[in-house]
């Protein structure tokens, strides 16, 4: 009994020491969590290449309507705001005194005429007296120079009719050119005149509307090439460059470059047809002066920058996710094209950056759209 219980005892202690073993052995470690990220595939297009500046919009025509004659301004009547075509009434002054002159010299030409029959008829007189002797080639040389002058008197009496009807005319100011009618600088029952400086209304034409904007001169080249091609295009967007505001083609460079600071001043010409484009509004301009064709593309968001260059997340078939080191020829805040490093079709992170590395599992969420 005494050799039973030792080995007993011996099956127990081995058993306990080897309990105690496992459960001191450390558990299997378990994977760690897939990080979340938003992913995008890398895809062909045809990119428009835009060179962009700054500029401000600036009317094609703006007139300041002044008096061309003195008088109450009796009416304005287009309103503050109204669009107006080229010869539409924009304003009215007291025309009554003018059409008195206009009146009195009509009458003044009537009364020259009835001399000149009178003269003319007393020459033929003179003439038919002289040949006669009863009159003396004194006589007829007189009254020849006075049918001349009362020729010319008429003349002078036309160009003052002439004169009043131009200063009647004035009473009658329309508008020189299409466009909007600005805010009304002199109220009607004011007294104007032609000396005036500060005008009547204002009127700008914005259909169509052009705005000036630079580029760097080492940009005129391409410039220059692009307009060779034909017609260039350029859009015109807010000033944070976050809405297209309207569609134009470019006019012209300046016909020199700035030297003060190294940049060429061109000029765009748009339709405006939603007048989102407007008189000192300050834009931002993309000129296009080309196309990337098949190009290769990813969203901006794609491209991390480190300290050997740019690169990108690329998800492989296991879903990890490999650094991929890649060159960039042109960016603009929708793409950027990848020159060299990324295929068509490779799947690459737009979203998640910060938590990975080469080799980081990944779970995508969805595919982010490329705009």
């Amino acid at each position: 009994m005494g050799g039973l219980g030792i080995v007993v005892a011996i099956g127990a202690i081995a058993a306990a020491r080897g309990f105690a073993q496992h459960a001191s052995a450390p558990a299997p470690s378990s994977p760690e969590p897939a990080v979340p990220v938003l992913t995008t595939r890398a895809v062909r297009s045809n990119v428009p290449v835009y060179l962009e500046g700054i500029g401000s919009v600036q009317a094609d025509n703006a007139v300041l309507v002044r008096s061309r004659v003195d008088g109450t301004l009796m009416q304005v009547p287009v309103r503050e705001g109204q669009e107006v075509k080229q010869g539409d009434v924009i304003a009215v002054i007291d025309p009554r005194p003018y059409q008195a002159a206009l009146d009195q010299a009509m009458a003044k030409k009537q009364e020259d005429k009835a001399q000149l029959a009178n003269a003319r008829l007393d020459l033929v007189r003179y003439q038919s007296l002289a040949r006669q002797s009863f009159a003396t080639e004194q006589q007829l040389d007189t009254q020849q120079a006075l049918v001349a002058q009362l020729v010319a008197t008429i003349a002078g009496d036309q160009a003052a009719i002439e004169a009043a009807q131009l200063n009647l005319a004035y009473c009658y100011i329309a508008s020189p050119i299409p466009g909007r009618v600005g805010l009304r600088l002199v109220d009607p029952g004011n007294l104007v005149h032609a000396t005036d400086t500060t005008g009547i209304i204002t009127i700008t034409q914005i259909h169509p509307i052009t705005a000036t904007f630079t580029l760097p001169q080492e940009q005129l080249p391409r410039v220059t090439a692009a307009m060779a091609k034909g017609a260039v295009p350029v859009l015109a967007y807010s000033s944070d460059d976050s809405t297209e505001l309207d569609a134009g083609t470019l006019l012209t460079p300046n016909n020199q470059i700035d030297q003060t600071t190294g940049t060429i001043e061109l000029k765009a010409e748009f339709p405006n047809p939603h007048d989102t484009l407007w008189p000192g509004q300050f834009i931002n301009a993309h000129l296009q002066v080309g196309t990337d064709l098949n190009a290769v593309t990813v969203p901006p968001a794609a491209i991390q920058h480190g300290p050997d260059g740019l690169y990108v997340f690329v998800v492989k078939p296991d879903r990890t996710v490999a650094v991929q080191p890649i060159t960039v020829g042109y960016q603009t805040a929708r793409l950027a094209v990848v020159t060299k490093g990324l295929n068509v079709g490779e799947q690459v992170v737009v979203q998640g950056q910060s938590r990975l590395d080469t080799g980081t599992r990944v779970a995508i969420e969805n595919r982010a759209a490329m705009s």
